[in-house]
């Protein structure tokens, strides 16, 4: 693929949000967008959008979309694969001169992956009327505001608000599993169910730093040895949620930072950040609340303080439209094509969108 090429040559496959790179493979989408004759725009929320008008001007429109920024070395299809499928449907149909009842948008969402503004989905979200003006106020680390990078890219904060939609009438995406299911599977496509809401909780125990040779066993206040044993519960946990029978669910313990992180010195402070997704948001719920049990008695039984427990963030579950999901099943059936239904274990821009409107994924391997 030609975008594939427009990557940081030290780290393949990466084209960061608001980065110069990211913008020559706007521009390469914007060319394409063009050759395909669509009505091609920037909206106030930075989404890159090409539009063939419906025969019915009432009916709404359809989406179809994903993104084109990646996380580092993301992968030649990350994203970028949902675009192109769009976009060989819409060229597909003016070349057969076939004229929808409803619009049919094309849509590279801004910056789907966490950017370095602190905020994900920032396209979706604005048309969905998710972006808030506190989020807009966001800064990177040289200082410039999200809104600032915003207008780098075409959009406009100052009317962010307009971005937002109620004329959709229906809203697909396909993007690669992330996973591995499919390919293990040998299955064509995964037609997905929901896409799991996130909880990160960050954990503090406190305990007291000494020398690692000088301070008896029983002496001793290790931070570190509450947050090991902490660390193995949250993956006990997780297998036992998973277990149930109830839908998708993982954890993760993805931040250890000790203090003062030296061999000769015992962890006074230890830092987790735990990151925990589930289809469903009774789960995450009672996660939570085990969570904050467990941390406290752990705490307790290696002589340290849990001084912090604190939910970083938290994002609800999103439910594909069962409707759309029986024609995918029905397209994949003519077709000839396997498929398998499955949640989606990573956020994406249907989350947002499915808010205000019938939403639907299609997984490749």
């Amino acid at each position: 693929m030609a975008l594939a090429r427009i990557t940081d040559p030290l780290a393949p496959y990466t084209r960061r949000s608001f980065s110069k790179l990211f913008l020559e493979g706007r521009q390469w989408l914007t060319d394409r967008f063009h050759e395909a004759a669509l009505a091609t725009r920037i909206d106030t929320a930075g989404n890159l959008i090409g539009r063939i008008d419906g025969s019915d001007p009432k009916a709404g429109t359809i989406i179809i979309g994903s993104h084109s920024d990646t996380v580092p070395s993301g992968g030649r299809f990350d994203g970028i694969a949902g675009v192109a499928a769009g976009l060989e449907i819409a060229r597909v149909l003016r070349q057969r001169n076939i004229v929808l009842r409803h619009a049919l948008e094309i849509v590279d969402f801004l910056a789907e992956e966490p950017s370095e503004y602190g905020v994900s989905c920032v396209g979706s979200r604005g048309m969905s009327g998710k972006l808030t003006s506190a989020q807009l106020q966001y800064s990177n680390s040289r200082g410039e505001r999200l809104e600032e990078a915003l207008a780098r890219v075409g959009g406009d904060a100052s009317r962010f608000a307009q971005a937002g939609r109620s004329d959709i009438r229906a809203a697909f995406e396909l993007h690669i599993e992330q996973g591995t299911v499919l390919e293990a599977g040998g299955i064509d496509v995964g037609l997905v169910t929901a896409i799991v809401g996130i909880t990160r909780i960050e954990i503090v125990f406190e305990g007291a730093a000494g020398h690692a040779g000088a301070t008896p066993m029983h002496r001793r206040h290790d931070a570190l040895v509450a947050a090991a044993r902490l660390v193995d519960r949250v993956r006990i946990m997780a297998e036992e949620f998973a277990g149930r029978g109830k839908g998708y669910f993982v954890a993760t313990t993805g931040v250890i930072e000790t203090k003062p992180n030296a061999s000769n010195v015992i962890p006074g402070s230890v830092r987790l950040v735990i990151d925990a997704r589930s289809e469903f948001r009774e789960a995450l719920v009672e996660f939570r609340e085990r969570l904050d049990q467990e941390s406290l008695a752990l705490g307790q039984a290696a002589s340290v303080e849990r001084t912090r427990f604190e939910t970083l963030s938290d994002t609800l579950p999103s439910t594909c439209d069962e409707g759309l999901r029986q024609f995918l099943k029905a397209a994949a059936d003519r077709l000839g094509l396997s498929w398998v239904d499955i949640a989606s274990g990573a956020g994406h821009d249907t989350a947002f969108l499915s808010q205000i409107a019938p939403a639907a994924m299609v997984f490749i391997p």
